[in-house]
């Protein structure tokens, strides 16, 4: 186990900036195919872009993240009897060769007599910010595990553009492989694995994180993972794309929390040089080679708001995991905005119910029955 500490880096001067970003703009492959998706003239530009999120380039081509969010360390044990963290936490190196972990989550007084739950869970941040230690990511973590209760494994992911997807697919692909070495015991097991029921293995993601979860549940189709069972994945607005504007898309298109234009750019950072938002890892309702894995998914959780510009694209997955006989609760909350848990406690401890609900309500076969569950829809 290990502890992961930030330092602070000095931002760039504006001059700097400016430089940086009239270079990548001359020698960008992306660029003019974002502009060539959309006739609607854009008066934004990237440095509007790049202010709104607080980046900036390095002279070797990678970013500057000025993160005002603080990084906090993990809390394995109770160092403070008056002021006890809602759940112990700790960070665990999943190789020697290179900085791939996790954070692992239990409740303070986990149950001696039922196993509980494991959820991995995949951090927002639209593929370019965060991390598994980021404040708001890192509470959201500790309330699942505590209220549901649950094992939680967040999953620390390669950010792009210096790694480009699918890299954060393959990361939460090799966190899954870890739990099924986990689980087959042995030498090197952690203890807080006792608590965990290996047959119930749910997958959840936030923005971003929905989006992994998605395409990396796709992929485990592939593989053998038993003793480990992924009963459900939980997609709280995921963070899709495409090259047509949606009526909500153009309805938010100056959204505060993710107007398009800034959306524009992240897909650009974060999709490979050849693809454009019509790409399966951006609009996975555009065809790719997924399509035909779908039908075997298991059961799905899906959450969109009215407030968020990204809702329409959740309503389509879901109308795509219906036609291929997926079982789905979908929930959708008038008004709202993106990332209205981590801002809302109202609005979080009702998500948190209604996934703990979904969770403990799914059964252990291996069939779930075809239909859609509507909330507030």
């Amino acid at each position: 186990m290990f502890r992961q500490h930030c330092l602070k880096q000095n931002p760039k001067s504006w001059h700097a900036l400016a430089y940086s970003l009239l270079v990548f703009l001359l020698f960008s492959q992306s660029w003019p195919s974002i502009m060539a998706d959309e006739k609607v003239a854009k008066p934004h530009t990237w440095q509007d872009a790049f202010k709104v999120l607080g980046i900036s380039w390095n002279p070797d081509g990678t970013l500057n993240r000025e993160i005002l969010i603080p990084m906090v360390n993990a809390t394995p044990i109770l160092s403070d009897p008056n002021n006890p963290p809602l759940a112990l936490s700790a960070d665990i190196q999943l190789s020697p060769k290179s900085k791939a972990y996790v954070r692992l989550y239990i409740p303070v007084t986990p149950p001696a007599t039922t196993k509980l739950p494991l959820i991995i869970y995949l951090h927002g941040g639209d593929f370019v910010l965060y991390s598994a230690s980021t404040v708001i990511f890192h509470k959201f973590c500790n309330d699942i595990a505590s209220q549901f209760p649950a094992v939680v494994v967040s999953v620390e992911y390669r950010l792009a553009p210096e790694n480009r997807i699918p890299a954060a697919y393959d990361d939460a692909l090799n966190a899954i492989f870890w739990v099924k070495n986990q689980a087959l015991g042995g030498i090197g097991r952690d203890p807080w694995l006792d608590y965990a029921d290996f047959s119930k293995v749910f997958l959840l993601g936030s923005s971003a994180g929905a989006n992994i979860v998605y395409h990396t549940a796709l992929r485990t189709l592939d593989f053998d993972l038993s003793p480990i069972k992924i009963r459900g994945i939980l997609l709280n607005q995921p963070f899709f794309g495409g090259k047509h504007r949606t009526p909500s898309e153009l309805r938010l298109i100056d959204d505060p929390y993710v107007p398009l234009y800034v959306c524009d750019v992240l897909w650009t950072l974060a999709l490979p040089h050849y693809a454009n938002r019509d790409h399966e890892f951006c609009n996975p309702i555009a065809g790719g080679s997924y399509l035909g894995r779908v039908s075997r998914l298991p059961r799905v959780f899906a959450k969109a708001d009215e407030g968020d510009p990204l809702s329409d694209r959740t309503t389509q997955l879901v109308e795509l995991l219906l036609k291929n006989g997926v079982s789905v609760v979908y929930e959708y909350n008038h008004g709202g905005f993106h990332g209205i848990e981590l801002q809302n406690t109202t609005a979080a401890q009702s998500l948190y119910n209604a996934m703990k609900f979904f969770i403990y309500s799914t059964g252990v076969t291996d069939h779930e029955d075809s239909h859609a569950s509507y909330i507030g829809f």
